[in-house]
C-alpha cells in the first residue's frame, strides 16, 4: 500500500464518526452485504458516509490491507474497524451496534 493511499484512508476513516466501505453507495448498493449495513445503519437513524470501492481498484484492495480484513463492507466507528455485514447483523441484534454508534456521536 502506498503512503498516499493509507493518508487517504487514515483520513476518511478519521474524519467521519461512521464510515463504509462498500460496493455501492448508500443510495444504491452493489451487493448485498453493503445493503445489509445501510439497511441497519438507516433503520438506527444514524448519518454515516460511504465510499464505494468499485470506483478505485486500488483503495478495494487496500482497504483489505489497512484492516487486516478480507471483504468488502467494512464498517469504521469513531475511527476504529468494527467489521463487516454479519458482525454488524450481530451487533445490531445484540443492541451493541446502537451503543456504539451513540458513543461515537457523543464525542
Amino acid at each position: 500500500m502506498t503512503p498516499e493511499l493509507k493518508a487517504k484512508l487514515d483520513s476518511l476513516v478519521q474524519d467521519n464518526k461512521i464510515f463504509v466501505f462498500m460496493k455501492g453507495n448508500k443510495l444504491m448498493p452493489q451487493c448485498g452485504f453493503s445493503n445489509n449495513v445501510v439497511q441497519i445503519l438507516n433503520a438506527l437513524g444514524i448519518p454515516f458516509e460511504t465510499l464505494d470501492v468499485l470506483e478505485n481498484p486500488d483503495v478495494r484492495q487496500g482497504i483489505k490491507e489497512y484492516s487486516n480484513w478480507p471483504t468488502i463492507p467494512q464498517v469504521y466507528i469513531d475511527g476504529e474497524f468494527v467489521g463487516g455485514s454479519d458482525v454488524l447483523i450481530e451487533l445490531y441484534q445484540n443492541g451493541e451496534l446502537q451503543q456504539m454508534a451513540e458513543v461515537a456521536l457523543a464525542s
